[in-house]
């Protein structure tokens, strides 16, 4: 990747997660005064999620500060992971206050705890919506430019935010302005399965980067189409992809004329990286070149997804048999 446009994204990434730590501290601070005010479960897992967002958006940050550094000696990949890993950090904390939240609602409902002051709650509540909006379309912005994994987990988090704050006000409203008693523990346990299954969801792809998964079909197809459209090509196969952090990785075998020299075949590959990386900007790509037709005896079972000859198969039908792996 140029590292004009790397040092860009890092810059961005870490500008996002300061704002993210920013509006984390507001509005726990805020919360805080709300529970003790009010006494609401609702607004207790309000506030758990909120200083869980906060310990996060530092694991993010230095998760994009760690993932920005440069190559080195002992990873040559970049260190890119890190992303993933500060996005499963999160996931735990998540989790553990989904638990914690869960267990104090239902306490709170067969204990048949007061809540007062909604007003108080409310007005928190609403506040909080109007800075997580704000949030929420700055880190959009930094997504589309850096497509950074923390950044997106760190998103999920304060969506969901919105959802919890308007669950506390109308959990308020019933509980105390009409009358169902109740009501705010029931909401505080519902937000509690919503907060389970966000990080459910969160720990998705941060587990596909750990383990290395294949690009999604539609990519794969795009990039074998770009590849096809060289006349020099007479095939690809045991292609592999996989995406660290906000870089992809890619590698595959070329057909070649066999009589061509090594100059001209390393010319073909230096056209198809060229189109390549327009297409795909900041790729870093292998391409290890055959003759026509050979095959190496340790990928006999690896498909061929561009048959050699004039009846070879168009990229996006054989992308559809290609191995997900």
């Amino acid at each position: 990747m140029d590292m004009t446009r790397a040092d860009s994204h890092a810059d961005l990434n870490r500008k996002a997660a300061l704002a993210s730590i920013s509006v984390a501290l507001l509005l726990s601070g805020m919360k805080l005064w709300a529970v003790f005010s009010t006494g609401s479960s609702a607004m207790l897992g309000s506030l758990a999620d909120t200083a869980l967002d906060l310990v996060a958006s530092i694991a993010t940050l230095l998760g994009v500060w760690i993932a920005s550094q440069p190559d080195d000696h002992n990873h040559r990949f970049g260190h890119g992971k890190a992303e993933a890993l500060a996005a499963m950090f999160q996931v735990v904390l998540i989790s553990i206050s989904a638990i914690g939240i869960a267990y104090r609602s239902i306490g709170q409902f067969f204990g048949k705890a007061q809540v007062a002051e909604a007003e108080t709650g409310v007005a928190v509540s609403a506040l909080a919506m109007v800075a997580t909006l704000a949030l929420l379309a700055y880190q959009r912005h930094v997504i589309r430019q850096t497509g950074s994994l923390a950044i997106s987990t760190d998103n999920v988090h304060y969506k969901s935010d919105l959802y919890l704050n308007l669950a506390v006000i109308a959990a308020l409203a019933l509980d105390v302005w009409a009358g169902i008693r109740g009501a705010d523990a029931v909401f505080a346990f519902g937000i509690a399965l919503w907060l389970g299954w966000g990080a459910w969801g969160a720990s998705q792809e941060a587990v596909h980067q750990l383990m290395d998964r294949e690009w999604p079909l539609e990519k794969r197809e795009r990039f074998l189409e770009v590849v096809a459209r060289h006349p020099e090509l007479k095939g690809i196969h045991d292609l592999r992809t996989r995406t660290s952090g906000n870089r992809d990785f890619v590698q595959f075998h070329l057909w070649v004329d066999g009589n061509m020299t090594v100059t001209q075949a390393h010319e073909v590959m230096d056209e198809i990286e060229d189109k390549l990386m327009a297409e795909f900007p900041g790729v870093e790509i292998l391409i290890h070149p055959d003759p026509e037709g050979l095959v190496d005896e340790d990928l006999m079972g690896a498909e061929n997804l561009l048959h050699p000859g004039p009846d070879r198969a168009s990229p996006a039908i054989a992308a559809q048999g290609a191995p997900n792996r």
